[in-house]
């Protein structure tokens, strides 16, 4: 059976429109309760969410599902995704769940959910879900009810454990540092783990009002941290997403150094030193043709996977793997976290710094990217534009041109917008530039 609901990161869509909406969050968690039962009375789940207005609607109303379910609810408030992943684990938890859209405007609404070892829950575990909820009347029972418990305590929780990823004795006294938390889930936990380690912490995008999160800042835009770098002679920028997990790191100019570069810093030191298993980076599609380059100069192999953090994660854990992530900036270290974090990926990075000495400049510049165009085009939804026979043709031209120059071409659907992500990488700018026109084009003119 196929997945109707779920994508590639959970669900996810436009808030108060299903399956965004009350109504069936409510018959979700009732699915999801009586999936997790196994004959079990107790059974608990933890809730996290970002700053989304929606975020209230859908956590009243999964709340309600779980305890008609049976499940009793620990409330955690404002959290960074990975904080939930953690504290699903610590907390003995059947089920962990985040309400966030990511790096999505706030109109737009997701859930994502963790099993109880804090990993993200399988494809087939989402499949057995969505028959639950697709083929049975869900009930529950009066004498059965779960109760439901704010935990107030959540967010220092989480700031102490990122402390201890840090090597010992490293601590952040002398570094100025920008940090953007897109007035998301991070925009409390990140400013204070940053000033508890000695840093002198400059906050942007700290006054979430429910409409802000991501607007014109964090990851995705990064040119109001990037002044802000500028104008008070910072260090370092740390831009975050509105959930936590992605990190893209500013140096002292304001530019800008993507999840490849990240990745590419921190492979190669835990290579040195012993740590990176099987000397072995795993990464998605969508990374750089450098950076592949760069690694294998190196004596480390790049694995790659579909695009999303699970894949990456689902093939560390297949082959043992302790490092990974996307070019987009999730950071994923088995070693510290189950999922992305942006956090603990920065303080990573910034005890690089701290012990090299050197300006964030000459640390993130590992590799010369192969130039790379990304173009996204909207379709009707339901509708197959990658089956049309002109679009079929045009990619296959495309191929063609960009193979006999060293390059390559990577066509996919979003999983979780309807898009068509058309992506291509060459030495030869403008061929590439055209390759994508005549396919983009297309795929445009058949919807």
């Amino acid at each position: 059976m196929g997945r109707t609901y779920f994508g590639t990161d959970g669900i996810r869509g436009m808030a108060n429109v299903e399956p965004m909406d009350a109504p069936f969050m409510v018959r979700l968690a009732m699915a999801v309760g009586e999936y997790f039962a196994n004959g079990r009375q107790q059974r608990r789940v933890v809730i996290g969410k970002d700053t989304r207005r929606s975020c209230y609607m859908l956590e009243s109303a999964l709340t309600s599902g779980f305890t008609a379910a049976g499940m009793d609810v620990f409330a955690l408030g404002p959290m960074p995704t990975p904080a939930v992943a953690l504290l699903t684990h610590s907390m003995r938890a059947d089920l962990g769940v985040m309400i966030s859209a990511s790096h999505n405007p706030y109109h737009d609404n997701g859930i994502k959910f963790f099993g109880p070892d804090g990993y993200k829950l399988s494809d087939a575990a989402e499949e057995e879900i969505e028959a639950i909820l697709q083929s049975r009347d869900l009930k529950g029972e009066p004498d059965r009810l779960g109760w439901v418990t704010r935990l107030n305590d959540a967010s220092g929780r989480y700031v102490e454990y990122a402390k201890t990823t840090l090597p010992d004795r490293v601590r952040l006294h002398g570094l100025k540092i920008v940090v953007d938390c897109a007035h998301g889930a991070a925009y409390r936990a990140a400013p204070e783990l940053l000033w508890e380690l000695g840093a002198d912490v400059v906050p942007v995008g700290v006054e979430p009002n429910g409409y802000n999160i991501n607007d014109g800042c964090g990851s995705t835009a990064t040119a109001r941290a990037a002044q802000a770098v500028r104008d008070c002679g910072a260090d370092v920028g740390i831009c975050l997403d509105g959930d936590a997990d992605r990190i893209i790191v500013l140096d002292e100019t304001g530019a800008e150094a993507d999840g490849d570069q990240i990745m590419a810093l921190l492979a190669t030191k835990w290579a040195r030193a012993g740590r990176l298993n099987h000397s072995t980076l795993v990464a998605t599609v969508m990374s750089n043709l450098g950076l592949e380059r760069y690694l294998n100069a190196q004596g480390i192999a790049l694995e790659r996977t579909p695009v999303g953090d699970r894949y990456v994660v689902e093939r560390m854990r297949a082959g043992g793997f302790n490092m990974g992530g996307e070019q987009s900036g999730h950071i994923v270290m088995t070693d510290f976290a189950t999922t992305g974090d942006g956090l603990v990926a920065g303080l990573q990075f910034l005890a690089l710094l701290k012990e090299s000495g050197q300006r964030v400049s000459e640390l993130t510049r590992c590799f010369e990217p192969v130039p790379q165009q990304l173009k996204n085009v909207r379709y009707v939804a339901g509708s197959l534009p990658l089956e049309a026979r002109d679009v079929r043709a045009a990619i296959t031209d495309g191929e063609t041109r960009l193979k006999t120059r060293g390059g390559r071409l990577l066509i996919r659907k979003s999983g979780t917008e309807p898009l068509i992500r058309v992506m291509g990488e060459s030495e030869d700018e403008a061929l590439l530039a055209s390759v994508l026109d005549d396919i983009t084009g297309a795929i445009s003119a058949v919807g």
